[in-house]
Order: structure tokens, then sequence, then C-alpha cells
């Protein structure tokens, strides 16, 4: 008996006790709290605010409800890209966590979300293709010297929009679904609907490449594209002159999609999206992609982006040079001596004073150093490879979510912002490692 009460005492001492909980100030300062060698700190310190207020001041008015501050918007956009959250989440994550206040210029913690989450589409919209690009530049200048390189490596990808992969019957469905809308809208009187015939014909389209359905769904496509037509037609009959006119630019989109063929240039992918192009890039999974051409720039050697330009159609790889390099040429102030790409933008060897180095055979007077050289190059060209992955998978090119052309463009650029934000955190991280790593030898040494 005696044993077991030791042993009852022994484990009592034993148990872990909380630190003191006496209430101290409630009103301490983020910059307490916060841990200073952070990462997010440290960036936060980095940034030049200042310039970002500067720029974007003039979008500004002095009548009216007073604004949110620029800092708090650049740096929700900053921290929404890095984390690849949405527009609602991040504002939801930013109520919890202290370093994403300190990091948007708060002084206290704050209970309340700072805006509604609309406040950020406003302001995409307010600063345009323009102000992205400003997010763009600093985040390439906080590198310093190492972003000034005299050689970049330059490749294209495929921005996807959000929508789904294109069928004619699809689009017309949607057109039927678009018509009887704003019939109901507009309390006109149709024929018919159509609301059980479609249901019909779209069971039909079910197994369609099975050679006994193939005759029976080809019909029933047939059938729903008259249908859509004749839906069209009536609206444009019955609707007043004025009424017309508000649905103008809907109703020639579903007139150019009756109207297309299978050939045809310049097709209508999307109703909602109708800038949406087609891009084949000769993938074996995945032959066709649908949205915008993204030409990305990269330093040979840092690995930083320093251009990223979205192109409304699907040009030749060679054409999207001169837009990437002027665009470099205006974020970091240095035009790159050579650019090195890959076989895609053949035929071009010179841009401005820039030369373009592509791969090729070595000629016969070629030296053994020279062939040297050239293969060490390509191999550092295939290293925006997997940057371009990063890009599609955690800092949201993978789809774009934005609306129109101004949409995709914005996307891209900060797309290409979010991954030089990471990398200099990451960049960060390794300092401060290192340092503890190198303060505890000292201290071992020491002993």
């Amino acid at each position: 008996m005696k044993n077991l009460a030791i042993k009852e005492v022994k484990n009592k001492d034993m148990r872990g006790k909380s630190p003191d909980q006496e209430q101290g100030n409630m009103f301490r300062d983020l910059k307490d709290i916060c841990n200073p060698n952070d990462q997010l700190v440290k960036l936060s310190e980095k940034i030049p605010w200042k310039e970002f207020e500067d720029a974007f001041g003039k979008y500004y008015s002095n009548k009216g409800r007073p604004s949110k501050p620029v800092r708090l918007m650049v740096s929700l956009l900053i921290l929404k890209v890095i984390y690849n959250l949405g527009d609602e989440t991040v504002v939801k994550a930013w109520v919890k966590n202290p370093y994403w206040q300190y990091f948007s210029g708060e002084q206290y913690f704050q209970w309340k979300p700072p805006i509604d989450p609309s406040e950020l589409v406003h302001f995409r919209k307010r600063i345009g293709e323009k102000g992205i690009e400003k997010i763009f530049e600093v985040s390439v200048k906080i590198f310093g010297r190492s972003s000034l390189e005299k050689e970049v490596v330059i490749d294209t990808t495929v921005q996807e929009k959000n929508i789904t992969y294109p069928t004619d019957v699809k689009l017309y469905r949607k057109i039927i679904a678009g018509c009887n809308k704003i019939a109901k809208t507009e309390s006109i009187e149709q024929r018919q609907t159509y609301v059980r015939k479609v249901k019909e014909l779209l069971m039909l389209q079910r197994f369609r490449n099975h050679p006994k359905n193939k005759g029976k769904a080809k019909k029933a496509e047939k059938k729903l594209k008259t249908i859509a037509g004749r839906l069209v037609r009536e609206l444009e009959r019955k609707l007043e002159t004025e009424k017309l006119s508000n649905y103008e630019d809907q109703i020639k989109i579903y007139k150019r999609i009756l109207e297309q063929k299978r050939k045809d240039k310049n097709k209508i992918y999307s109703i909602h999206e109708p800038e949406v192009v087609c891009i084949a890039k000769g993938k074996e999974h995945k032959p066709y992609e649908f949205g915008s051409k993204v030409a990305i720039a990269m330093t040979k050697k840092s690995g930083i982006i320093v251009g990223a330009v979205n192109f409304t159609k699907s040009i030749y790889d060679g054409h999207t040079l001169d837009d990437t390099l002027s665009q470099t040429e205006k974020v970091t102030g240095r035009r790159p001596k050579a650019a090195i790409v890959d076989r895609g933008f053949r035929g071009r060897k010179w841009v401005g004073e820039t030369e373009i180095v592509g791969p090729k055979p070595p000629g016969k007077k070629t030296t053994g150093y020279q062939k040297k050289k050239a293969r060490q190059r390509f191999r550092r060209r295939a290293a925006i490879e997997p940057v371009i992955g990063h890009l599609k998978t955690e800092f949201g090119m993978g789809r774009n979510y934005l609306k129109g052309i101004e949409g995709d463009a914005i996307n891209a650029i900060l797309s290409a912002a979010a991954f030089n934000y990471k990398k200099f955190l990451n960049k960060l991280e390794n300092i401060f490692h290192f340092l503890w790593s190198l303060n505890l030898r000292m201290i071992l040494l020491k002993i």
C-alpha cells in the first residue's frame, strides 16, 4: 500500500503544469506578439508599401465614403495568391492569423473581417492590369541584383479558363435555356419552351460513340440545333426594339454559335467566356486546352520570374517574344542580352538587341568547349518547366476564375508575382535555419 501511495505522489509531481495564465495587457501591439524572425514579418519590412500608395492614389477620389488602406488591399491580394485561396477564404483566414494582420499593416489584433470579399473584385478592376504589374514589379525588385541577369529563359503555356469541355450539344442546350430565361424575364408568351423535348434529346446523347447509338445521337443533335435557332428567331420577332438592344450581345453570340462549322476559325467555345481560344500544345494526355496563351520569362541562374504576358489569340510562340522581352525590360530596367528558348520558337534569331538562342546541331568548326557551354544552356532551359508546373498547381494559373480578357492578364501576372514572393519567403527561411544552426555550432564549440 505504501509503495502504491509513493507511486501516486510521483505521478502527480510528474504531471506537466501550464505557465502562469494571469491576464496581461489585452491591447498589446502585434509587433510584440509576432516573432521578429518570421518570414512574413521580414517580407513586410522589405516591401516598399509607400510605392503602392503613390501608384494607386490616382484611382481614388476625395469624395464619397472613405476607402480601405491601399496596403491592406494589396497585402490581401498577395496573401491570396501566395497561399492559393479565394476572395472569401483569404478574408476568413486573415481574421485568425496575427502574422497576416501584421503583414497588412495592422497595429492591434482585429476580431472582425477587414473588408467584404467583393471589395477585392472592385480593387482588381480599379487598378487594372497596370496596377497588378506594379505588384509584380515589386516582387522582382526585392531580390536586388539577383534579378538583373544577362540571360533569361522563355517558354509558353496555356492558362485554362473555368469552363467545361465544350461540345455542340452543351452549347445548344445553353442557348435554349438562355432564350427561355429571357422570355420569362420579359414576359413573352412563347409558342413552345421545348423543356420536355430537350430532356428526351439529351437522353439520346448517352453513349453516343457506340456504333448502335451514333445515328440517333446525330439526329438528336441536329434537332437541338433546330430548336435553339427557332427560339432565337422567336425572341428577335417578339421583343421590342428597346428591350432587344439590352440582349443584343447575348443574341449575337447565340447566332454565331449556330452558324459556326467544325473547321471554322475563331469559334466560340463558351457563352459566358466567348474570348476563350482552343490551343493544341502536343500533349498526349490533353490534346486541346481552352483558355489563353501565357509567355513566362525567368532568369537563367536565380530562377526569378521577370516576365508574364497573356495573349488573347493562339499565336506562334516566336511572336510572343517582343511583348515578353519588353515587359522584362520594363520590370527590371534592363534588356536581356540573350533569351534561351525551345524549338517551338524556331525562326527568330534576334528581337531588337536580344539574341534568341535555340537548340541546333553543332557546326563542323564548333569546339568542344562551345559544345559544352551550349549543352549547359539548354539543360538550364528545362528548369522553366517545373516552374510553370508550380504556377499551375500552387499559384492559381491552372484554372483561371477571373472574368474576361483583363481577368486572364491579371491572373497570369498575379501568379508570377506570387511565385516570386513565395521564393523570397523560402529564401528567408533558409537563411534563418542557416544562422540558427551556425549559432548552435558556436555554442557547442564553447562548451
